[in-house]
């Protein structure tokens, strides 16, 4: 196959940090405050306006609470759970690598000892007919490693007990969230808005505050897992007063992907924009016989981070290693040739390539990209028919 000549203009496809916003440049970035302190005014400032923006975008109803946190959608899940559970039973919707690392949580960590861990292998889904919304339950929505998402809500009492806590970090801005299923939404800025690392945020529903302020676990907290103060919810947190240092810098780059979201026409563009990208290569894949979708049912296929499978005959022949060897390949030949960084399969998952797609990713760029994901493969599957 020819070596095709047209090349993404952007050819950042990576799930995390994810692509830039287009259009983005390091002067976007030179109103933050240098050298100022997250407490003075302006810190204060930057902060509350993110918070509000986030609000504003995401549509998220008035009596929820969102607050800037420590670690990233890792810090702010793993402070919810340490902060919430053990009230009641607890379930956890596992079908993929964060889902997966949240039960380990649960089980070895929190020790929670009713647990029960609805687990699917990479590219299945759960059967959530066996989920009991009457206990806690834990789980993502987007799976970013497996390119399986939830298709819906409809599992989700509205008369529920327990409390939904929701890892939303590769779904949200990029697919809708029924906001009054979740009690517990976490998210980070590098995932679907292009921002830069180490914060998270955490989005609390008036029955996850009553939680908080009603139930002490029995288990040490310590300090930037501490959501109360005085037995109640500090609302500081949900104002800017963050509970460590933030970057500016970082707060800066969020704050600007969140003026662009506004400026293409909030929620419903940025979700249209990735809808858009994955039919795209939904669309590659279904005249493509040597790919496929990981996920096996196609109302679980995420729209970000999609996630694929080489089932042409002569790569399935392959060992185990040959496979994941020749995928490995596959990646490094795309990201020499400047065409595709890191699309390479997570670590843990079946052999294969994740392409993210979300908002910031245009769409152009992923129809450049197609041509050079098909001569890649040819390329490799020719060589090794050579040698």
């Amino acid at each position: 196959m020819t070596k095709p000549t047209t090349k993404p203009k952007n050819s950042c496809f990576s799930s995390g940090p994810c692509a830039k916003r287009p259009g983005w440049h390091l002067d976007s970035l030179s109103d933050f405050p240098a050298g100022r302190s997250h407490r003075a005014k302006i810190g204060k400032e930057k902060l509350a306006e993110a918070i509000k923006r986030s609000r504003d975008i995401l549509q998220i109803p008035d009596d929820y609470l969102l607050g800037i946190v420590p670690g990233s959608d890792t810090g702010a899940i793993e402070m919810a759970m340490w902060s919430m559970l053990g009230e009641r039973g607890v379930d956890v919707v596992a079908f993929e690598a964060f889902g997966l690392d949240w039960a380990v949580d649960l089980e070895k960590q929190l020790k929670i000892s009713d647990l029960k861990i609805h687990k699917a292998d990479y590219g299945k889904f759960p059967d959530l007919s066996k989920v009991d919304t009457d206990r806690d339950v834990v789980f993502t929505w987007n799976g970013t490693t497996s390119g399986v998402k939830i298709p819906n809500a409809d599992w989700i009492k509205d008369n529920r007990k327990g409390l939904t806590l929701c890892d939303a970090t590769s779904a949200v801005f990029a697919m809708e969230l029924p906001w009054k299923k979740l009690d517990v939404v976490t998210y980070s800025w590098q995932k679907a808005m292009g921002g830069e690392a180490a914060h998270g945020v955490l989005i609390l529903s008036p029955r996850a505050i009553q939680r908080l302020e009603s139930y002490k676990p029995d288990r040490a907290l310590p300090k930037i897992f501490r959501l109360t103060k005085g037995g109640k919810i500090n609302e500081g947190i949900f104002k800017g007063e963050t509970i460590n240092t933030p970057s500016m810098l970082c707060v800066e780059d969020a704050l600007d992907g969140l003026k662009w979201a506004e400026s293409i026409g909030g929620l419903k563009t940025l979700i249209k924009r990735s809808e858009d990208n994955l039919k795209i290569l939904s669309d590659w894949v279904a005249r493509t016989p040597w790919i496929a979708f990981l996920a096996e049912d196609s109302k679980t296929i995420s729209s970000t981070s999609v996630c694929f499978k080489i089932v042409d005959p002569w790569y399935q022949s392959l060992s185990a290693d040959e496979q994941a060897a020749k995928a490995k390949d596959f990646a490094g030949l795309l990201e020499k040739e400047g065409v595709a960084y890191d699309i390479g399969g997570y670590r843990d998952a079946p052999p294969g390539i994740r392409i993210w797609a979300g908002s910031t990713v245009e769409v152009n760029d992923i129809r450049a990209l197609l041509p050079w994901l098909e001569w890649a493969f040819e390329s490799l599957k020719d060589k090794a028919k050579a040698a």
